[in-house]
């Protein structure tokens, strides 16, 4: 997995985390264990009654042991995104 991150590095991505937390921010780094650092990051907290908290972390070290997912952001499409109407219900965390 730790090459499939190579083509990642300098770009928005966002990452789930095993407790079900979502950061997005570029990544600048990781090792041979996953552990991975975002610059310019923020978390996005979800719920159901009000629209996405975003809230701003800026230079932040993500443990490899709690990356569920990572995927790579197409900025023009997020920039258009109405963050405060969505609604979404906030994800569980992951069950052994």
């Amino acid at each position: 997995m730790a090459s499939g991150l190579e083509s990642y590095v300098n770009h928005t991505v966002s990452i789930v985390t095993s407790d079900g937390r979502n950061f997005v921010g570029t990544l600048k780094g990781f090792d041979q264990t996953i552990n991975l650092i975002l610059d310019d990051s923020h978390e996005r907290v979800y719920s159901m009654t009000q629209g996405v908290e975003q809230v701003v972390l800026g230079l932040h070290i993500i443990r490899g042991d709690n990356v569920a997912i990572i995927g790579e952001m197409d900025d023009a499409i997020d920039s258009r995104l109405d963050l405060s109407s969505l609604r979404a219900e906030p994800l569980n965390s992951v069950t052994h």
